[in-house]
């Protein structure tokens, strides 16, 4: 009796993205249904930013890496249908965020995501 594989979440194309500036390639690790719920300074736990599929995550997305700033993946680990990832990243201006994220695998693809910063202040 033979095991079906899932398709696994493709970590290079996560930093190529990151790091490469290129929101279009992030994009495409996400599921069309995708849930994102962001936590940071502007969004507190008890009321998350959430967008809802691929549109409102793209505009974000375009949103962030089209900025003056750099950004590094700083760790992936992949679990079943988990994922977790650390980005680190610098303003032109020296400010610094960190971002932690814990998402949920579908067929390879984010399907739901959290997403938690912490920013110079």
């Amino acid at each position: 009796m033979g095991t079906a594989t899932s398709p696994s979440f493709d970590t290079e194309t996560l930093r190529r993205g990151i790091e490469g500036h290129t929101p279009e390639t992030l994009l495409s690790l996400y599921a069309d249904d995708a849930e994102l719920r962001v936590v940071n300074r502007n969004a507190q736990p008890s009321h998350p930013k959430v967008l809802h599929g691929r549109n409102e995550i793209a505009e974000m997305l375009l949103d962030v890496y089209s900025r003056d700033m750099t950004h590094k993946l700083e760790g992936c680990v992949i679990q079943g249908d988990r994922a977790a990832y650390s980005e680190s990243c610098q303003y032109s201006d020296g400010v610094r965020v960190l971002s932690e994220s814990m998402i949920t695998l579908r067929d390879g693809k984010i399907s739901r995501q959290i997403l938690i910063e912490a920013w110079d202040e």
